[in-house]
């Protein structure tokens, strides 16, 4: 039984970085609301309460039975958690006269422990939180302060409890705590025990002997788009069950330019059963004059269920869906406060599974994005597919302001494979997480030659980022825009002017629609 560490979510907008963090020491772990986590089996070797935007001191303060969890299992409490811990045993928490956050400095270390070993005096921390714990409760000792809080580290008296608790104010998941992935290795490995066992060539084998139990002998039917997810995803299940598993790959006239032909190839050089569909046509059409971003989403989705459900309807024995989705999706599908708002809608299978009476399948459901990379690099996946830019589901239909035609489709084609190949000719391309051009919708003048011409602009857009929820626009040299700009202007004729978005998300959006 592979162990785990469950941890429970208090609302933090840190609590993925916890699980990333625990994950990244080889340790496998799930995270569960407060209110909703399951009784701990025998492969359940910690638990770590987060954070929390909410104070301990609120009449509507977030509570937990923690009998369930002090004296049976090794537990930490990070800023919030620590803050509940303190209150309900009996110490005093009380409001900050100012919110605590930014750098600090573990100026005072008391005593020699476990929690603490190879952390150095005077380390730095990432605070923010609005509570302060002013006295520990009688059955715990201080471990450490900062300059400006006394209480930043405390834990349990060795006789206190069966199992031993921690708790810190500060939050050790964060990069700006420098010791802080230290500090959860010395919490998991040396007071709670665990191995680090759990690693991609593991999370394979343990997948796909689950996926052969689970499928059997049936049929699997699954849409691949080219990206990472869906590709991992199919080789895990081909994997599984050989070519009982049967793959789409829908042209659906946005992708980028030669695109569904390499993509194509690249699958069944994997071994994988794949069906090419070329449905351009059925999409511009359905395209035709719609300028709303967020109606052209819900018809580039729609008319892909249409285009799935027709190609599936003509495969026989097929009793389940698979599908690439991760694991911050099931994250978000069972948060504290719920999903959050809606911010675009997603190009997704919709109600496929019940149209098509199938059963669900998802391979990767339990794993952040840089994970599921690594299991494709474990595969053996090609690089061409394992190193590709996201793209949206969507396409290019979302890169085209406006309207969309296939002259358009064809133009922006053209001078995003421009920036493409320069990004890889100037060795930026893997230094980049996201590229791409958008259209567009406004012409401006020019002069080419002796002419006066009257054609559109292009924006190029280039950002970093881990995960897509924040990013920053890359810093790409000026000398390597000027050759993309000049490339485009030359030789893609109805772009006139070429610009670069230096936006940062938040406030804006990395897709311009």
């Amino acid at each position: 039984m592979t162990e785990k560490v469950l941890i429970l979510d208090f609302g933090s907008q840190y609590t993925q970085l916890i699980a990333r963090r625990v994950r990244e020491l080889n340790i496998y772990c799930e995270i569960f609301p407060f209110n909703r986590f399951p009784e701990p089996d025998a492969s359940v070797k910690a638990v770590i309460l987060s954070g929390s935007p909410f104070s301990v001191t609120d009449e509507n303060a977030l509570h937990i039975d923690l009998n369930r969890l002090v004296g049976k299992l090794p537990v930490l409490g990070v800023c919030y958690g620590a803050q509940y811990i303190a209150q309900q045993y009996g110490g005093s928490v009380q409001r900050s006269l100012k919110r605590e956050y930014g750098k600090a400095h573990l100026s005072r270390i008391y005593q020699a422990d476990p929690f603490l070993k190879n952390i150095p005096q005077g380390d730095q921390v990432w605070m923010s939180h609005g509570d302060t714990i002013t006295q520990i409760p009688p059955q715990f000792e201080l471990l450490a302060s900062t300059e400006s809080i006394e209480v930043a580290a405390f834990r349990s008296k060795p006789q206190a409890f069966a199992q031993p608790v921690y708790c810190i104010q500060f939050h050790p998941e964060v990069t700006h705590s420098l010791s802080g992935k230290q500090l959860l290795r010395n919490f998991l490995y040396d007071i709670a025990g665990c191995q680090g066992e759990w690693t991609p060539a593991h999370f394979i084998k343990d997948t796909v002997q689950e996926l052969r139990h689970k499928i059997g002998r049936d049929h699997v039917l699954m849409g691949l788009s080219g990206g990472v997810d869906s590709t991992v995803a199919a080789e895990l299940l081909h994997r599984a069950i050989g070519d009982a598993l049967v793959c789409f790959f829908v042209d659906n006239g946005l992708l980028r330019k030669n695109e569904f032909e390499e993509v194509l190839q690249s699958y069944r050089s994997m071994g994988l059963r794949v069906i090419g569909v070329d449905a351009r046509h059925r999409f511009w059409a359905a395209l035709r004059g719609v300028e709303n971003p967020e109606e052209k989403r819900k018809i580039i989705g729609r008319v892909f269920i249409e285009v799935f459900e027709e190609e599936a309807r003509k495969i026989e024995q097929v009793q389940w869906l698979g599908q690439g989705t991760i694991y911050p999706d099931v994250i978000e599908s069972v948060s504290v406060h719920g999903p959050s708002v809606t911010i675009k809608s997603h190009h997704n299978v919709g109600g496929l599974p019940q149209k098509l009476h199938l059963k669900i399948v998802e391979p990767l459901r339990m794993l952040f994005k840089d994970e599921v990379r690594k299991v494709g690099e474990e595969l053996g996946i090609p690089k061409a597919i394992l190193g590709r830019h996201p793209f949206p589901g969507p396409g290019l239909g979302i890169r085209i302001l406006g309207d969309v035609t296939p002259q358009k489709v064809a133009l922006l084609q053209e001078a995003d494979a421009i920036f493409t190949e320069n990004l890889r000719k100037f060795g930026l391309y893997d230094k980049v997480w996201q590229a791409g051009v958008i259209l567009l919708p406004i012409h401006s003048v020019g002069v080419m030659g002796d002419e006066r011409t009257y054609e559109q602009a292009i924006a190029l857009r280039a950002v970093n980022s881990s995960d897509g929820m924040t990013a920053e626009w890359s810093r790409l040299p000026h000398d390597f825009l000027a050759v993309v700009s000049s490339e485009i202007i030359n030789n893609v004729k109805g772009i006139n002017r070429v610009v670069y978005d230096i936006s940062t998300k938040p406030p804006s959006t990395i897709e311009w629609e």
